[in-house]
């Protein structure tokens, strides 16, 4: 068997597509243009790369770009000022404080001071009591798009036996939620996971999101079943995913890495972002979004 390769990256551009003609609809509707603010501390050069990509992405949609450099020594309180500012300032939709934070400065303490109906990361307790509860609120960008990359493969996702590999509350965690949602039943694991292998090979999906290049094997997986890898690991062999190549092999779909949910993040960010605006100006969206 060879996997049906589910390109992320096309997806995305479509996404993106979609969701510049809302915003079009938003601006004619508001008068204003929605608006993300990206919040960079230090110089990582990773960091820098997804900042300015975000940046762009943003104004390709367009939508306002504020964008915000900290040195890495700065105080943990002046952040937590400019969070404040943006909360209040009403052209901005959404915040974004881009992790990780230096090791001086309390994540957490950053993380809540952004307004919940701001954060479209998705990272805000509120919004994690949101989806948990099944209420409206943002969801972190990049399980949020690996379930509409599922959905595009499987359109009803009911009672489909599903394992998250991955307890991460940006990933994994979340993950289960929007997949339980669906009415998968939800196998949380991780790394220590016992009889991991048990629990992978009765999956008809898979999330792969543990931070390992090449953990998830081949013979693993159950005949058919659909994979996707959020991985993307580093190595001198240039970026790899969690998954096993041979994987591909053996499932009936996977993401590949890269191309297959890292295009998806941003999408997501950017609907998520006009999403917020919509909201805010009383503005109806495409079910689609």
């Amino acid at each position: 068997m060879s996997a049906r390769i589910i390109d992320g990256k096309d997806f995305a551009s479509k996404l993106r597509a979609r969701v510049a003609a809302e915003v079009a609809r938003v601006v004619a509707a508001s008068g204003r243009k929605p608006g993300l603010a990206v919040v960079l501390v230090g110089e990582d050069p990773a960091s820098s790369v997804y900042v300015r990509s975000k940046g762009k992405a943003t104004l390709a949609a367009g939508m306002e770009s504020f964008e915000h450099r900290l040195s890495a020594d700065v105080a943990e309180d002046e952040l937590i000022a400019l969070v404040d500012r943006l909360n209040a300032d009403p052209a901005v939709d959404g915040i974004l404080v881009q992790l990780p934070l230096p090791r001086h400065i309390d994540e957490r303490r950053v993380i809540t001071r952004i307004d919940p109906d701001k954060d479209v990361d998705g990272f805000h307790p509120v919004n994690a009591g949101r989806l948990a509860t099944g209420l409206p609120g943002f969801v972190p960008c990049t399980p949020l798009g690996c379930l509409m990359l599922l959905k595009d493969v499987h359109p009803n996702l009911s009672g489909l036996d599903a394992v998250v590999i991955g307890r991460s509350n940006i990933v994994g965690k979340p993950m289960g939620q929007l997949l339980l949602a669906e009415s998968c039943t939800v196998t949380m694991t991780h790394s220590r996971t016992r009889d991991l292998f048990a629990h992978v090979a009765r999956a008809d999906i898979v999330v792969a999101a543990v931070g390992i290049p090449g953990f998830v094997k081949a013979d693993w997986i159950k005949p058919g079943a659909s994979v996707i890898d959020v991985g993307i690991n580093r190595t001198d062999a240039g970026l790899v995913g969690d998954v096993d190549p041979t994987v591909a092999d053996v499932a009936g779909a996977i993401t590949p890495v890269p191309g297959g949910v890292g295009p998806m993040t941003i999408a997501v960010l950017m609907r998520n972002t006009l999403v917020s605006a919509a909201r805010r100006e009383g503005v109806s969206l495409d079910d689609a979004l």
